[in-house]
């Protein structure tokens, strides 16, 4: 899970990150107001889950409130790779002497946060991160025994060089630390972490991504969830216990496991096929569930057939059966479907397909083809 910049910053803040005040508008007749409050000269910055909105004009510099007004109706409504722009940030400008840039990341293979950080912050650390990564410093964080401090001041001492300035990153990537901890982040960054005067480092910017699997056990934070995030699509589907992720193709595909999910999209594509969607109706053997995927991948219209392929074990093949028969008897289908079971109570559930006319293939090659033909 994605949030905006915003909120991110609010959470910096009850994590005692050092960060600069802030207005949240989503009218640009409330931006005169706001930059004002705020000191006049302003950075209107809009609120988007996608990076790159600098270079496509979504920051912009206000001198004063009348200007803010301004800046803030031009950036509203802005589309940026796809997102329109429903909210702005405005924050007071800083005079930026350095920007620096600090972030963790989760690295799966090492099973270990990894801090970055470098000297060459701002708005060309994606180019930097190809062209010159050693710039970059990575400095590993076994998560069972936490931050050595030493070590980390060591390499905060590369970057930061003035042990004032040291002092202050050290605290800032250790309270960063405990926030990606206690909330099951799965990236925190600030970029830039800016010396905005001889002595100070602040966060001007703030990014942070969350463990979706994690979200139950931290309500402020699901309650951050953006709907821009979501199609409505993925909102039902979680409501009904599906793991569902729409996508650009016109084969929809129903299946129970996410590696197998994953395979067969695979296999769609290997066979010339385009998936409309990743679904996975998890381990459960309820008809329902089978049903309310139907219904949600026929939403879609560029669907034009659609994959069942079950692999049973928790998974009862005619239970699967039986919420295929379910939607057919509720919804017009009007694409054609082919099906392959396979695994505990096969035969039940093939007999019960069978008899009501459906195509069940034994051989998902066999019924990938099928599909793709169809």
């Amino acid at each position: 899970m994605k949030i905006h910049e915003y909120q991110a910053k609010e959470l910096f803040g009850a994590y005692g990150i050092a960060i600069t005040d802030q207005a949240v508008i989503s009218d640009a007749s409330e931006a005169s107001a706001a930059a004002e409050r705020l000191g006049g000269t302003v950075v209107v910055k809009a609120q988007v889950l996608v990076g790159g909105r600098g270079k496509a004009g979504g920051v912009k510099l206000a001198d004063n409130p009348a200007d803010a007004a301004e800046k803030a109706k031009a950036i509203l409504g802005m589309d940026i790779k796809g997102e329109t722009v429903e909210k702005v940030l405005i924050a007071p400008a800083a005079d930026i002497l350095k920007e620096y840039y600090v972030g963790l990341i989760m690295d799966r293979a090492s099973k270990k946060i990894i801090l970055m950080v470098t000297k060459e912050g701002g708005v060309e650390i994606e180019e930097l991160a190809v062209t010159d990564p050693d710039k970059i410093i990575k400095f590993p964080i076994d998560i069972a025994t936490g931050i050595d401090e030493d070590a980390l001041r060591s390499v905060l001492t590369d970057v930061f060089e003035k042990p004032g300035l040291v002092e202050q990153a050290t605290d800032t990537v250790k309270k960063m630390y405990t926030l990606f901890v206690e909330k099951d982040a799965s990236l925190v960054e600030i970029n830039p972490y800016a010396l905005v005067d001889e002595t100070t480092l602040m966060a001007l910017d703030a990014k942070m991504n969350f463990d979706d699997n994690a979200l139950y056990k931290h309500d402020d934070v699901d309650g951050m969830k953006n709907p821009e995030e979501y199609s409505q699509d993925e909102i039902d589907a979680k409501k009904f216990g599906l793991s569902f992720v729409s996508m650009d193709g016109d084969i929809g595909c129903i299946v129970n496991g996410a590696g197998l999910a994953m395979a067969t999209m695979d296999i769609v594509k290997l066979f010339g096929g385009d998936p409309a969607n990743f679904l996975d109706v998890g381990g459960s053997s309820n008809p329902e569930k089978v049903l309310n995927a139907i219904e949600i991948i026929l939403r879609n219209r560029k669907v034009r057939a659609i994959l069942i392929n079950i692999f049973g074990g928790i998974t009862r093949c005619d239970d699967i059966a039986k919420g295929i028969i379910m939607a057919t008897d509720q919804i017009d289908i009007k694409v054609p479907m082919v099906i392959r079971l396979v695994g505990t109570n096969q035969e039940e559930g093939r007999a019960m397909l069978e008899e009501k006319g459906f195509d069940v293939a034994d051989d998902l090659s066999d019924a990938v083809r099928k599909v793709v033909a169809s």
